[in-house]
């Protein structure tokens, strides 16, 4: 792969800035640790899976990053660029809480139809279970109901209507009513301004 140019121009500086949630600055020192962890200015399914498991050393974040990376690549071209990169990040870090939430349903929305399924839900929940490890889960979920069991759980208290599909609405009302649905996505850790942002930190933890 060749290298990307080493600085931004200015009119992608202006529109990643009014994109997102971060500075000019903020976004200038991002650029430098994204051409440092990827030189060719695009990530690619491997790294974002690799950049993933080192964050989550404790589970197994394979199947989370594949819908992770689905979420980050909005023009579904295979690759993340780093305005794609700097767009979603701004959400899981400085998103509003219905951002948040609205990103988290696209995580669950597999084929993105604007509906979730149970299937898609168990998927998910599987997904998340790998990605903590059985000795967090144990901590976050202390009841210990298995992954499908919590998927059903959820489902059904989504689920109001009884039509076998979970809308956006029905998504939000259920989140509101037990935020632990999406508690992944609600613990964000932003880095300090003095200190150098790394990819494979703040990547990993939607």
């Amino acid at each position: 792969m060749g290298h990307h140019k080493s600085k931004l121009s200015p009119e992608e500086l202006t529109a990643i800035v009014n994109s997102t949630e971060f500075t000019e600055a903020e976004i200038r020192q991002w650029y430098k640790s994204f051409l440092k962890d990827c030189p060719s200015g695009i990530l690619s399914k491997k790294e974002f899976k690799r950049y993933c498991s080192g964050f989550f050393s404790s589970g197994d974040p394979t199947d989370y990053a594949e819908r992770a990376f689905r979420s980050f690549d909005t023009n579904q071209n295979g690759t993340i660029d780093f305005r794609e990169f700097m767009c979603a990040l701004s959400v899981t870090a400085r998103g509003t809480f219905d951002q948040k939430l609205k990103w988290a349903f696209r995580m669950y929305d597999r084929d993105n139809d604007g509906h979730v399924t149970k299937s898609e839900m168990e998927e998910m929940i599987k997904a998340i279970y790998k990605l903590i490890g059985d000795r967090r889960i144990q901590e976050v979920l202390p009841n210990r109901l298995t992954a499908q069991q919590r998927a059903d759980q959820i489902f059904s208290k989504m689920d109001k209507d009884g039509d076998e599909n979970i809308t956006l609405e029905e998504f939000k009302i259920a989140v509101s009513q037990d935020p632990s649905l999406v508690l992944l996505f609600q613990d964000e850790k932003e880095t300090p301004s003095n200190e150098e942002p790394k990819i494979k930190e703040e990547s990993g933890a939607m």
